[in-house]
């Protein structure tokens, strides 16, 4: 067992920070590496070393193995952990960190190979009788057998690449006469996005929920399943919106969904944190999508029902020490929600927006946490993902979690970029969200941008009626504690600096 003492953090934005806070309650020493667009970043200035290695784009910055390895080796770090993103899946990484006599904080370089692949994972986890949706067991890539294939399964189908994620590589079909359009379109996305053009068939599920479940491994054999998180609410297959616990699992179900991670898990004898993802119907039939051997961007949730941090137990496992719990152990503490916070145009179909940060002040008080890496008077790259920050809440229940949230956004005052709180705002206070009648089609079944711009005119017809109260009773804002100001600061300073 050995105790690290100095992690390299290959990472950059909120995951960087976050993954240093908890090295520094540690007792840990933290090194930053920064590219040329992030010299004044957040990370940068809260580690105890930082290095510069490359300019803004992340192919000669932040995905530079050699200069990233030659930092650990010159700092004497002895630890790298790769957040989520860049280089966390990347097994020729782990190998080659590992190599270097370097501990990689994540699982083993084999668990990644095996779950990188969803044709190599759905073959892995066959042993364990994971339930799996209805489709081709290896790669196809000729047309007239796939579409014999496709017809035997029923239309809808999906067409889906076998390595990568995000959306890429993946097309729905309806029906046999765009079959073999959409097969090359797949095909050639997949083969220039991932290097890899495998494509595989599955039955298409009309109106899924996203579940996931939160796993921890050890390297003592221990697995265990911190329960679910609901990841539905998306665009353009990637999540804005996550919960937990969700709000249509049964114990019963929960009960059974947990331990088909766990044996997902078991499948690549798998350590460290990652998340198994689930398919369910209408009919709450689960299905096995894929696992991500990787911290989530979504943990916070699991984070605040749970009380574990699980970046300590990260690098506690990968210290190799036991995990610090048992599936016993694992309570339910009330409901968390998270919304993740992108420079994105939610108005211009999440168009990602640029520019300098005039105005940026957290929303704070009980119950409320942000995952952040800017301050006022940043700029936001261009270089880079557009997530800003994650604004996560806590309440014993989901009412009250859901009202927190909706203070809390109308406390995060931005200016002089657009973001998603506006499409948070409006998703969470959505009669289907409330009632918790949703699936991963929320965004085409209930949004609109037009929708935005009514919550504008209704805010904006609030504060006039207020305004016209106070007029009449001779009472200025001043007087009344800027009262008046009930709508969104947020939504103000769009309006501003538009």
């Amino acid at each position: 067992m050995s105790s690290i003492k100095k992690i390299l953090v290959a990472n950059r934005g909120e995951i960087a920070v976050r993954v240093m806070r908890t090295a520094k309650e540690m007792g840990i020493k933290t090194v930053a590496v920064f590219s040329e667009a992030d010299r004044g970043a957040m990370h940068v200035q809260l580690a105890d070393e930082a290095y510069l290695i490359g300019p803004a784009a992340s192919s000669e910055s932040y995905l530079n193995t050699d200069k990233i390895l030659e930092v650990a080796k010159k700092s004497n770090a002895d630890a790298i952990h790769p957040g989520y993103g860049f280089l966390s899946e990347n097994a020729a990484f782990t190998r080659l960190v590992e190599k270097n006599n370097i501990i990689f904080i994540g699982p083993s370089a084999d668990a990644m190979d095996i779950m990188g692949s969803k044709l190599a994972a759905k073959e892995a986890v066959a042993k364990y009788d994971v339930p799996m949706v209805p489709g081709t067991e290896s790669a196809v890539s000729n047309v007239p057998e796939a579409k014999k294939i496709a017809a035997e399964i029923g239309y809808p189908i999906l067409i889906k690449a076998s390595a990568g994620g995000g959306g890429k590589g993946m097309r729905v079909v309806n029906s046999e006469k765009d079959f073999e359009s959409s097969m090359e379109r797949a095909s050639n996305e997949a083969q220039s996005s991932f290097g890899d053009g495998s494509v595989f068939i599955e039955k298409y599920i009309t109106s899924p929920r996203h579940i996931e479940i939160q796993v921890l491994g050890d390297k003592h054999g221990n697995i265990i399943h911190l329960v679910e998180r609901e990841c539905s609410v998306q665009r353009r297959h990637q999540k804005v919106i996550e919960e937990a616990p969700s709000s249509v699992l049964t114990e019963k179900l929960r009960q059974e969904i947990g331990e088909c991670a766990v044996d997902v898990a078991k499948s690549c004898n798998y350590y460290n944190a990652g998340t198994v993802e689930f398919l369910i119907d209408d009919d709450l039939n689960f299905y096995f999508l894929e696992m991500n051997t990787r911290l989530q961007v979504e943990h916070p949730v699991t984070e605040l029902i749970t009380g574990l941090d699980l970046v300590r137990e990260q690098i506690n496992v990968a210290s190799g020490k036991k995990l610090s719990i048992e599936q016993k152990d694992v309570t339910i503490n009330g409901h968390a929600i998270e919304c993740r916070v992108y420079a994105e145009d939610p108005s211009n179909n999440f168009l990602p927006d640029i520019g300098t940060l005039t105005t940026y002040k957290l929303p704070e008080g009980p119950g409320v946490r942000v995952d952040n890496a800017y301050i006022e008077g940043m700029e936001i790259p261009i270089h880079y993902d557009p997530m800003m920050a994650k604004l996560i809440t806590w309440g014993a229940n989901r009412i009250d979690c859901i009202q927190r949230m909706k203070r809390a956004i109308d406390e995060y005052n931005i200016g002089g970029v657009e973001t998603t709180l506006s499409f948070c705002k409006f998703a969470i206070g959505h009669k289907a969200f409330i009632e918790g009648n949703y699936n991963t089609h929320f965004v085409s079944e209930h949004f609109k941008p037009v929708m935005l711009v009514i919550q504008d005119e209704d805010l904006g017809m609030v504060a006039a009626i207020l305004a016209a109260e106070m007029q009449l009773s001779g009472t200025s804002d001043s007087q009344k504690g800027n009262k008046s100001n009930n709508f969104s600061s947020w939504r103000r300073n769009r309006n501003e600096y538009n």
